[in-house]
């Protein structure tokens, strides 16, 4: 349960694919003015079903008092040289913190760091404009405008992979878990001799597919 519904921060921030093989990362974030309330059952994205995450990001856009904002980091980003994800993790989210808040505002975004007082202060720095921030591990699950904006960012995420399934077929979650999407990897390089341009070449599971590629072509020679 929220220890807070909107009232001890005014904007929160998450991100939705961190960690998957194919696709963008999106961060969100959401801001509530003093004359408005979230919808009712916002919670953290992971505790309700895609149909129930959809209509709240839907209400959360049209509701008056209540701003969105989105970032996305592409592939090309995340496997650009010399990056790693907790840098692309604040820089998304400290884009989309500067869509929705106004100078000197305080808010609270979920921590992508081990150090949750470096991830605030580095997320603050990275804002267009000065703003105070709090971060902590889960807070998705304790402040509902963080909540909402997990939501969004969750549903920004999803609406990705859709697009992604619309153009190569059925690929899964996105996670190098999921079975789908290795077989997905193992038969797009077996196809077409190299990684589909949704992929992060930069992922372990990425460089295995490839490897795996290259030794079945040099038994075969």
């Amino acid at each position: 349960m929220y220890r807070d519904r909107h009232r001890s921060t005014v904007f929160g921030a998450d991100e939705a694919g961190k960690g998957p093989v194919l696709g963008s990362m999106f961060a969100a974030a959401v801001a509530v003015d003093d004359s408005a309330d979230l919808p009712d059952g916002v919670d953290d994205s992971k505790n309700l079903a895609p149909a129930r995450r959809e209509e709240l990001a839907a209400d959360l856009r049209a509701s008056d008092g209540v701003a969105v904002g989105v970032a996305e980091v592409p592939v090309e980003r995340i496997d650009a040289p010399a990056t790693d994800m907790n840098a692309l993790t604040v820089a998304a989210q400290a884009r989309a913190v500067s869509r929705v808040a106004e100078a000197d505002e305080r808010g609270v975004v979920d921590a992508g760091d081990t150090s949750e007082r470096r991830f605030a202060r580095r997320v603050a720095d990275a804002a267009s404009v000065p703003v105070s921030v709090t971060a902590e591990h889960g807070a998705d699950e304790r402040h509902a405008v963080v909540g909402a904006a997990s939501v969004v960012a969750k549903v920004e995420r999803d609406a990705h992979v859709d697009r992604l399934a619309e153009e190569y077929g059925d690929l899964g979650s996105g996670y190098p878990s999921d079975p789908t999407t290795r077989q997905f990897l193992r038969k797009y390089v077996a196809d077409h001799g190299d990684l589909p341009d949704c992929a992060r070449a930069s992922w372990s599971t990425c460089e295995d597919v490839l490897a795996a590629r290259e030794q079945s072509a040099l038994d075969e020679f």
